[in-house]
C-alpha cells in the first residue's frame, strides 16, 4: 500500500535493518513497480556553468566560492542538441540540463524551452533543473514538451540552513508545488555526506514519502568534494 504519513520513527527504523533484509524490502518494491532487470539510462549536461548567486556549500559553482570553475553563458541550441545525440546513440533515454541559475528570468526559460522542444525531437524524454521556478515559469516549460523537473531538497528541514542561507527550505517546497501543479514529473531527492546525522537524511526521506504525490525520481547524491590547493 502506498502511504503519506509516515513518522519519522519509521523511516529511522529502515536504517537499521540488516542490509540484506534492507536490499529484499527495496527489491521487492522495485519487482512490483518497474521491470526488474530494465535499467534507465540518463544524460545530464551543464547547459549553464557557474556564478550561481546561491551560497549551497557544497556547490563549486556558487559565486560565493573561489574555485576553479567560472561561469559561462548558456550554451546555443546546436551545441545541446549535439550533445543530446551523442547522449542517444550511446543508449541514454532521457536528457538533463542543468543550469547554475538562483531562479531563471522570463527570457532563460524561452531560450531553455527551445532547447526542450530540439531535445524532445530527437526522441528523447527532457528533464531540466535551473533553480527556484514561479508558477507562470512551470507551465512554459511544460508547455514546451518537458517531463521532468529537478530540484532536490538536498538535506532535511532542520540541517538544511548548515548548507544554505540564501533560499528557504520552504522556497523549494514551493518551486516542487509549482511544477506539480504545472503537470510535471517531479525528479528531487538529496546529498549525503555533508555533516548530516543519520535522523536528517531519515527526515529527508520522510519529507519527500509524505508528499501528496511522490516523485517520480528520487536521486540521490554522495558529496565529492572540491578541495582548493594554492600554491
Amino acid at each position: 500500500m502506498i502511504r503519506h504519513d509516515w513518522t519519522l520513527p519509521e523511516v529511522t527504523a529502515l536504517f537499521t535493518l540488516p542490509f540484506n533484509d534492507l536490499v529484499f524490502k527495496a527489491q521487492s518494491l522495485h519487482r512490483a513497480y518497474f521491470d526488474p532487470n530494465a535499467v534507465q539510462v540518463s544524460t545530464l549536461l551543464s547547459i549553464k556553468t557557474g556564478g550561481c548567486s546561491e551560497d549551497c556549500g557544497y556547490c563549486p559553482q556558487s559565486a560565493h566560492f573561489d574555485t576553479s570553475v567560472k561561469a559561462d553563458k548558456l550554451m546555443d541550441v546546436d551545441a545541446v542538441v549535439a550533445e543530446a545525440r551523442k547522449a542517444k546513440e550511446a543508449g541514454a533515454s532521457r536528457f538533463c540540463m542543468g543550469a547554475a541559475w538562483r531562479s531563471p528570468k522570463d527570457r532563460d526559460v524561452e531560450k531553455v524551452a527551445t532547447l526542450i522542444r530540439e531535445v524532445k525531437s530527437l526522441g528523447l524524454e527532457t528533464c531540466a533543473t535551473l533553480g527556484m521556478l514561479k508558477p507562470d515559469q512551470a507551465l512554459a516549460l511544460k508547455s514546451a514538451g518537458l517531463d521532468y523537473y529537478n530540484h532536490n531538497l538536498d538535506t532535511s528541514e532542520a540541517f538544511y540552513p548548515e548548507i544554505i542561507t540564501t533560499r528557504t527550505y520552504q522556497d523549494r517546497l514551493d518551486t516542487l508545488q509549482n511544477v506539480r501543479d504545472a503537470g510535471m514529473n517531479v525528479c528531487c531527492g538529496g546529498i549525503i555526506g555533508m555533516g548530516e546525522s543519520v535522523e536528517d537524511r531519515a527526515d529527508m526521506l520522510r519529507t519527500l514519502a509524505n508528499m501528496a504525490e511522490h516523485p517520480e525520481s528520487v536521486p540521490i547524491n554522495m558529496l565529492v568534494q572540491v578541495v582548493m590547493i594554492s600554491g
